[in-house]
C-alpha cells in the first residue's frame, strides 16, 4: 500500500509530502517505521517508529520529533495491540533524491 506523510512528527526521517511503500502484515522489529491505526479513530493512519515490544505483544510506538504540534504516539495512548499495526514501511519513493558526485 502507499501512504503519504502529513505533519512533522517524524522529522528528520520523514517529511510532510513524502510517499511511502508499506508492506501490510510484515514482521516488525524494534526501530522499524510502521503504519498503524490511531486508537479511537481507526480510519486514521499514523506513521511511527516501533520503539519496543512489550511482554504481552503490544508495541510502543513513538514519534521521532516529540515536539511536533499535534503529535500523537504511545506517550498519549499507550502500547498498541498487533491488530492495530497495518504494516511496515519498506521505502520512501517520493520525492526522488539523488547523490551528486563531487
Amino acid at each position: 500500500m502507499r501512504v503519504r506523510v502529513e505533519g512533522d512528527s517524524m522529522l528528520p526521517a520523514l517529511r510532510p509530502g513524502d510517499w511511502l511503500w508499506v508492506r501490510r502484515g510484515a514482521a516488525v522489529r524494534e526501530g522499524d517505521l510502521v503504519v498503524a491505526r490511531l486508537p479511537g479513530d481507526p480510519e486514521r493512519l499514523i506513521v511511527k517508529r516501533a520503539a519496543w515490544r512489550e511482554a504481552d505483544g503490544r508495541w510502543w510506538l513513538e514519534s521521532d520529533n516529540q515536539r511536533a504540534p499535534g503529535r500523537r504516539d504511545s506517550w498519549d495512548f499507550g502500547a498498541l495491540p498487533p491488530a492495530l499495526l497495518v504494516g511496515r514501511v519498506v521505502l520512501r519513493y517520493w520525492p526522488l533524491t539523488f547523490l551528486r558526485a563531487r
